[in-house]
């Protein structure tokens, strides 16, 4: 795969600043799809949750989800949305494979949502206040998978395969107004914003909000102008980034290489771009659509959407409590202080922490796991630690063991590889790699007086009193147990055999 050529990120922030705009596309959880009674679950075996309605059969016709509709209001709500008395569907004219239809039912010039605001905070505590354009509701395509290349794109497949099941599922598009001033925090905005759109949503109980199921996939446009111009520069627009930390890389990324194509005389050429995370880079997707290429026009098939104040009021008082105050609430629960706090958030884990106190597990061993052997491990992986595959039971299970001294923390962390290595529960792997701590009084024994045997000159220092050599001693022990043995009950052991009192 080419990669372009880039300038690094300082050199691009001397001499222009970059615009952005995001278009995140959240989807809903509901029962059934936006526009018929077909399942709306994900992981299901391919083209099974279809009907004649998703898959544009003659003669049917869409019905709108209630539920969908209300999810799409809530969500407008918690972004400070002017929520519209009538709204329209249109449709989106497009071919491609995995809409079948033809056309996307979607809205265009009368969305539900409009005019509305968030504010970002950045991990040093700085605000970004971001304007929203519009929150519409549509209805999400199919999914290809191109098989046979080396990358999983179109690019070099030999063939692909297409799965209508996502085909109709209920979306709701965020869209915000063009975001300058950012300068070199542009990047860093971009995942903050996308994880704040995350968070109101799965905290609003509308949609799953898992990015590593498509739950919510974002839009990265990136423009770059001189510095002191006033006009905008061209932009790209790097589809369906499914990551926040792919967020944050791809826009990183999309202006370095902007930088390197103006400095070079040439261009900008106004595109889609795709995101490939193994190699931290873009590439050229297709020559970007104009509202007027999609040839929209009302769907004569579905009836405006009416929503009285009274209604949009009922709405309102279902919000759940503001994010900003849940994450006081949480930091006051927890007794984490601030910088374990604004650590927690930045590393994105407040829900999987979260999840483990009330799946059972103390806040301190949550965010020693999640924030620890769980976040170096995604980091080795380069994933989420939340799409690294443990889940808050996980976490609770191996700390019960270690509570019992099934396990001590040593093993735990063997316990984990087994878990992500699909062997089963925490107690399904310490039966089967035989990791339970040895705490049988005649085979700790028998090591210790091996490990004695082999330092003779420490175990005389712990005659003569020095009682803190016996971590030697103990050490011995561990190597011959492999890490097994009851470190406070070898210590026990070690001194009365020594006739030492500790």
């Amino acid at each position: 795969m080419h990669v372009d050529t880039i300038l690094s990120f300082d050199e691009a922030m001397e001499k222009y600043d970059p615009v952005l705009g995001f278009e995140v596309h959240v989807e809903l959880n509901t029962k059934t799809k936006m526009f018929s009674s077909a399942p709306n679950a994900f992981g299901d075996a391919p083209n099974t949750n279809v009907n004649e309605v998703c898959l544009g059969l003659p003669g049917v016709l869409p019905v709108v989800n209630k539920k969908a509709v209300e999810s799409s209001i809530l969500i407008g709500l918690a972004l400070n949305c002017k929520i519209a008395p009538h709204s329209t569907f249109a449709r989106k004219q497009y071919f491609y494979p995995d809409t079948p239809k033809n056309f996307q039912t979607s809205q265009y010039d009368d969305p539900i949502c409009y005019d509305g605001w968030i504010d970002i905070e950045l991990e040093d505590g700085t605000v970004f206040h971001v304007e929203i354009e519009r929150a519409h509701m549509e209805e999400d395509a199919g999914k290809l998978t191109h098989m046979g290349g080396s990358t999983g794109r179109i690019q070099g497949a030999d063939f692909s395969l297409v799965d209508y099941n996502r085909s109709g599922v209920p979306l709701v598009e965020i869209v915000t107004k063009t975001i300058e001033g950012a300068g070199s925090r542009a990047p860093e905005l971009a995942k903050a914003y996308v994880a704040a759109i995350r968070e109101i949503v799965k905290n609003l109980g509308v949609s799953e909000a898992k990015m590593e199921h498509g739950n919510v996939r974002c839009d990265a446009n990136v423009s770059l102008r001189p510095h002191g111009r006033e006009k905008f520069g061209t932009r790209t627009e790097t589809k369906n980034v499914n990551s926040l930390r792919a967020v944050e890389n791809a826009v990183k990324f999309e202006i370095q290489r902007h930088a390197a194509v103006l400095d070079s005389g040439v261009a900008i050429t106004q595109e889609t771009r795709h995101w490939h995370e193994d190699t931290k880079s873009t590439t050229s997707g297709r020559p970007k659509s104009d509202a007027d290429d999609y040839r929209y026009f009302p769907e004569p098939d579905l009836v405006p959407i009416v929503t009285t104040p009274e209604w949009v009021e009922e709405l309102r008082s279902r919000l759940p409590e503001p994010p900003a105050e849940r994450r006081k609430r949480l930091q006051a629960d927890w007794g984490y202080t601030d910088l374990e706090f604004r650590d927690v958030v930045n590393a994105g884990l407040m829900d999987e922490i979260e999840e483990t106190v009330a799946a059972g597990a103390s806040a301190a061993a949550a965010r020693k796991w999640w924030m620890g052997e769980i976040a170096r491990r995604a980091k080795l992986a380069d994933v989420d630690p939340a799409a690294l595959g443990v889940s808050p039971a996980v976490v609770v299970e191996i700390e019960k063991l270690i509570a019992s001294g099934a396990i001590n923390d040593k093993l735990a962390r063997k316990v984990l590889d087994g878990v992500l290595e699909g062997e089963g529960t925490p107690a399904e792997v310490v039966a089967k790699r035989g990791l339970a701590v040895v705490s049988d009084d005649g085979a700790l024994q028998t090591a210790i007086d091996e490990a004695l045997a082999a330092q003779p000159d420490v175990a005389e220092k712990i005659r003569g009193g020095k009682v803190q050599a016996v971590g030697a001693i103990v050490g011995g022990v561990m190597k011959v147990t492999r890490g097994q043995a009851d470190a406070g009950r070898v210590r026990e052991l070690i001194l009365k055999t020594l006739g030492v009192e500790g």
